[in-house]
């Protein structure tokens, strides 16, 4: 199976198993590691935000316009910042390593973040 690295504000690496075809805010929450997704993937707010190692970046497919539009709001913007949500897991993708930025936004009527 393949896997992937979430490394936590704090530097703390977390290597977890990544099905294909799960979003890595899906992989995320499956092992607890703390990324929000408070829209639940629908690319409404921009607490999936993900730093993704350099190495990766250039292996995932272009970010949407509407990701973008998200990025804009999210906290701690880096070159390789993307929504974990948007991030499908494929077997090019094995070893994929993201890392947490330090807090997040959330937008949505209700939520804090």
């Amino acid at each position: 199976m393949p896997k992937m690295t979430f490394i936590e504000t704090n530097g703390t690496r977390h290597e977890v198993d990544a099905p294909l075809g799960l979003s890595v805010l899906e992989i995320a929450h499956r092992h607890k590691i703390d990324l929000e997704g408070a829209c639940e993937g629908s690319l409404a707010c921009s607490t999936c935000h993900v730093i993704i190692a350099p190495e990766w970046y250039d292996l995932l497919k272009d970010p949407s316009e509407d990701e973008e539009d998200m990025l804009d709001l999210a906290f701690g913007l880096a070159k390789t910042s993307r929504l974990g949500c948007q991030i499908i897991m494929s077997e090019e993708l094995d070893g994929l390593t993201v890392s947490l930025p330090a807090g997040t936004r959330n937008h949505l009527p209700g939520k804090s973040g």
